[in-house]
């Protein structure tokens, strides 16, 4: 435990205390009097806790104190850092309590320090120092579903950072001289070291998961839809998280469904009767299996389905023993169980029996083979329940029996395990997906005769046949995924083992659970790996890394071995072999190969001059490896036409796959785990990085606007849909999010963000109806009226009203007061005057408004295609893109003429517009000469088509626009019935801009330049401030 730091005067302490050690900064003595046992002292209760402590202060602290210029800086820094400790120390006791004190008060500290909104939900917090600069800061890291925070007052300095999770593009542990042990953050180009943590992994780890939260919720939510965690922000808590990290470890490592959750860890001892002794471990229970794993995990691991019991018992000896009897006349006692007889209880619950049959053939050209797994079968059991031990991964490594290969494969996947939960699901899913016609099946049906066509097997209509409705059929269970390139070469292995039904299980296996987002359009997951891939080649083979100037020569080369597992590149003998391995071991198999095949040709790739033939080298070797005992035909064997007489040596893939488990074997299951999940921020952070790039190239064309401003315009945009996404359940913004479509519509905005943007951004902003102007801007932008708009239309509306010309202004506004963009807008609540709902905005926004006859005749004949609906018509997207290539300025001669009630209004507006503006005086006055002016005009019209006419009545209307503004829409509405009258009480654009430029405080007005980066700079630092008040 950790004492509250109090000054003693050593010349009364030496009386009384005996030193222990010293160092320049800190004393530890033992009471005079005391023996080893005793204890007291500065720090603790027990000699070891004692020296425990003593330990991490000289590696933690001692090499910062020397940043320090003076020892009061050094005193006050150790006396915060003491305490935060001891708050750090006390939290998990006050955790057990219903209504923790200690984190009530660490919440209002935290809403009081950073006033984020009171959704933010705070997770957990931690004691550390944050270094800025060279000097370090004590105070609290806050960690909450969306932010990472941290707040430091000391010595009369202020440090508050705020730093959003989906920002993050690097985080790692990091140790340097002065830092023992620190973590790194790395958000939009800035580093920030945070370090003395009291328990510096279970905060890594947990950073680590709520940056890839964030990241799943926000870039790539097509892949978890189902998550109640990612879809509901407010459940995310420290103790679930954890919690979440466990469940998601025990399946990784059983291979059990993804619907599996860890319910149950009990510590035991398990009997294996082959070795005659008890292996320590743990017993882990799910929904629907039991698992084993010894505490060395390689030593042994079982798994048993509850399908497969028979009989749960309990003996009544002291070993306190719980016996398990499964189908196969097979048992295992598990000893020293804590509370076994509850256990036993719950398990007899639980248990639920099916039938699984093996049928085992022989072949006489693998006997030794399949006598070594028969011998393994009648030792460690046979199914999903044998024991898996050292040996079987010998004899996986030596390659699996023809014979046996589906049914390991099965096993070692556990895809047997989805087939036996779902009986009938696959014929169901054939018959469902029969006749079935889109993109997915085009694909399929154009790469069938690519599938391994040298084998007999899909030389046939029955091995193409299977092949399509396996792919068809798994298309159609995930259409997310659908289909992609490399499938068909992988379910063609597949077939080749395994029965048809158990084929699609497999591939099942292998795109949801094994191979995590690599068959997704963005092929993340593949990315990652090679990512990791290159961590581990800079780790274990530096000498290559120092010779090859761009690890991206990796990534190109690798991408094939990871989606097709060596089966694009390898012979198909010697593929399987590695097929075997990753069913057995996963992604570390390809790994460790991988790291294998580099390191044998090591000594040719640093010879190589340029990538290309660092190629053919690769090339040269796959086309060398052979497998000898191969029992395929030798028509079959692709390795079987290389010439022996070649100078190139043969390279056996048993040998080569031994190999790389003998010298890479070390690399853990956890570490993979962890690269993974670090380099996954930067993958999907440098893909966001792409997408912005190619929209800014795109926009640019269009706009007057720099590049740095349209980078943080876009910046802005993208922020905006993401905040609004933070405290929602719905997430509304995000179910438009769809990486398959064009970068431009990848991510786009209803009326309801587009309104918070249009308040943050617009110069027009402070206008009394900026609802009503946000809306009809909106409604003007969204031109294919499903109710969003894309990074370009509204970068468009912003560029004109800070670049645009005196006419292009005059022309936005013009624009925004007739149909489609106008409609009458009137709020339900008329306390709040002009202001509009949510509820309002989104009713508005989807109204749809009568266009004139000439626009529908021009719109009827376009195409637009719907964005992610159903099958994507390239035909349509091509004419679209064809059509505004040609699309010309347009001509003030075209717009439609504006009636009375649309008059009104944006005489209205320009009044609202002018507001407080230096020149408002002569502003006000230049409108009314111009509305007399245009009125007299009309007048002067109508007399010609109606001698006995009045304008009285729309004199009266200038003068008293709202008394008459209801009169006036109801007769807009009844325009299609009098079109006479519509043309007497309407006026031209050409009208309206002539009349506007005679008057030059107008002029000024629109042509007065306006500092965009200003405005953005304060957006940037208000946006998330702003949205509290919303």
């Amino acid at each position: 435990m950790w004492l509250k730091p109090e000054e003693v005067l050593l010349k009364n302490a030496l009386k009384l205390w005996l030193m222990e050690r010293s160092n320049e900064y800190f004393v530890l003595q033992r009471r005079r009097g005391y023996g080893e046992e005793g204890g007291g002292g500065l720090t603790g209760a027990n000699r070891e806790e004692i020296t425990k402590h003593w330990d991490w202060l000289e590696q933690n602290i001692m090499k910062t104190l020397s940043v320090f210029d003076s020892n009061e800086d050094i005193t006050n820094f150790v006396q915060g850092k003491i305490r935060g400790l001891i708050a750090e120390e006390g939290k998990d006791s006050f955790a057990k309590e219903d209504d923790p004190e200690k984190f009530r008060e660490a919440l209002l500290k935290f809403e009081k320090s950073f006033g984020l909104p009171e959704q933010e939900k705070l997770v957990t917090y931690y004691s550390c120092s944050y270094w800025k600069g060279r000097v370090p800061c004590q105070g609290w890291l806050y960690l909450s579903t969306n932010f990472l925070s941290f707040y430091s007052f000391l010595l009369g300095s202020e440090i508050k950072l705020i730093i959003s999770w989906d920002a993050i593009s690097k985080l790692e542990k990091t140790s340097t001289v002065i830092l023992t042990e620190s973590i790194h953050v790395c958000s939009q180009g800035e580093d920030h070291y945070f370090s003395m943590f009291l328990h510096i992994n279970e905060t890594y780890l947990l950073m680590e998961q709520l940056a890839n939260y964030a990241i799943k919720r926000l870039f790539d939510k097509e892949t978890f839809d189902n998550d109640p965690v990612l879809d509901d922000p407010l459940q995310i808590t420290k103790r679930g998280l954890e919690y979440r990290a466990h469940s998601e470890q025990f399946k990784a490592f059983f291979r059990l469904p993804k619907e599996e959750t860890l319910k149950e860890v009990h510590e035991c001892f398990l009997w294996v009767p082959f070795s005659h002794f008890s292996t320590h471990g743990k017993m882990c229970i799910s929904e629907n299996y039991i698992c084993f794993a010894s505490q060395d995990g390689n030593l042994c691991s079982v798994i048993i389905p509850l399908r497969e019991v028979l009989a749960v018992d309990k003996t009544d000896d002291s070993n306190r023993s719980v016996i398990i009897s499964i189908k196969g006349k097979t048992a295992f006692r598990f000893n020293e169980v804590k509370d076994f007889e509850q256990l036993v209880a719950k398990l007899r619950l639980k248990c639920r029996a099916a039938s699984t049959q093996c049928d085992v053939s022989t072949e006489l050209k693998e006997k030794m083979k399949e006598q070594s797994w028969n011998i393994l079968f009648s030792e460690c059991g046979r199914g999903v329940s044998m024991f898996r031990t050292k040996k079987t991964r010998d004899l996986v490594v030596r390659g699996i029996p023809e014979t046996l290969r589906g049914e390991l494969w099965m096993l070692f996947s556990g895809a047997v395990n989805d087939m036996a939960t779902n009986p009938g699901y696959y014929a169901e899913v054939v018959e469902q997906s029969l006749g079935t016609c889109n993109l997915a099946t085009e694909e399929i049906e154009r790469d069938l005769r690519r599938s391994l066509p040298e084998h007999p097997a899909f030389q046939s209509d029955t091995g193409i046949s299977a092949l399509r409705r396996v792919l068809t059929a798994y298309a159609y269970r995930n259409p997310k995924i659908g289909y992609c390139q490399a499938m068909n070469i992988l379910t063609s292995v597949l077939l080749l083992y395994a029965k048809e039904e158990e084929a699609f299980w497999l591939l099942v296996a292998v795109c949801e659970r094994m191979l995590p987002d690599y068959f997704n359009r963005r092929i993340i997951g593949a990315l990652v790996d090679q990512a990791v891939f290159e961590e581990l080649i800079r780790d274990h083979l530096p000498q290559l890394t120092e010779h090859m100037t761009d690890m991206t020569f990796f990534s190109s080369v690798s991408l094939s071995w990871f989606l097709t597992l060596f089966i694009s590149v390898l012979p198909i003998e010697s593929a399987v072999n590695v097929v075997d391995c990753f069913f057995y071991d996963g992604i570390k198999a390809i790994l460790q190969l991988g790291l294998a095949i580099l390191d044998y040709n090591l000594d040719k790739l640093l010879t190589c001059k340029d990538d290309a033939e660092a190629v053919t080298a690769l090339n040269r070797f796959f086309d060398n490896v052979i497998n000898k005992d191969s029992p395929l035909p030798s028509n079959v064997q692709q390795g079987s036409n290389i010439d022996e007489k070649s100078s190139h040596t043969k390279v056996d893939i048993t040998d080569l796959i031994k190999e790389s488990n003998e010298k890479y074997g070390s690399i853990r299951y956890e570490d993979i785990h962890s690269m993974r999940c670090r380099n996954r921020l930067y993958v999907i952070q440098t893909l966001e990085e792409t997408t912005k790039q190619n929209v800014l190239r795109v926009v640019s064309q269009d706009v007057k606007m720099n590049l740095q401003e349209l980078d943080e315009l876009y910046v802005i945009f993208k922020k905006e849909l993401f905040i609004s996404c933070y405290w929602y359940l719905s997430c509304p913004g995000l179910k438009h999010h769809d990486p398959s479509l064009s970068y431009l519509e990848q991510y786009q905005i209803d009326c309801q963000q587009f309104r918070v943007l249009y308040h943050l951004l617009s110069p027009w902003a402070h206008s009394a109806n900026k609802d009503s102007l946000a809306l009809w801007t909106f409604r003007l932008l969204d031109e294919n009226s499903d109710c969003l708009i894309n990074f370009k239309e509204f970068s468009s509306a912003i560029d004109i009203m800070y670049n645009g010309s005196f006419t292009e202004k005059l022309k936005l506004l013009f624009k925004m007061h007739i149909p489609p963009a106008y409609t009458e807008v009137m709020s339900k609540t008329s306390s709040k005057g002009d202001e509009l709902s949510t509820e309002e905005l989104l009713y508005f926004s989807q109204l749809q408004v009568s266009k004139h006859t000439d626009e529908k005749e021009t719109e009827s004949g376009r195409n637009t295609p719907e964005k992610g609906k159903g099958k994507i018509d390239i035909q349509a997207y091509l004419s679209q893109w064809q059509d505004e290539l040609l699309k010309k300025e347009e001509n003030i001669k075209d717009l439609p003429r504006m009636n009375q009630s649309q008059f009104i209004q944006f005489s209205k507006t320009l009044y609202n517009l002018f507001h407080e503006d230096p020149e408002e005086e002569s502003l006000y006055q230049a409108i009314a000469v111009v509305t007399n002016l245009l009125l007299r005009m009309e007048e002067v019209g109508r007399k010609l088509h109606s001698p006995t006419s009045s304008a009285k009545g729309f004199s009266g209307t200038a003068c008293d626009s709202g008394s008459r503004e209801g009169n006036a829409y109801s007769n807009m509405e009844k325009g299609s019935s009098s079109p006479r009258e519509e043309h007497q009480w309407s006026f031209a654009f050409e009208q309206i801009l002539a009349s506007l430029l005679n008057e030059p405080a107008l002029v000024r007005f629109f042509e007065r330049p306006l500092d965009l980066k200003a405005r953005l700079e304060n957006v940037k630092s208000s946006q998330l401030r702003s949205r509290t008040k919303v």
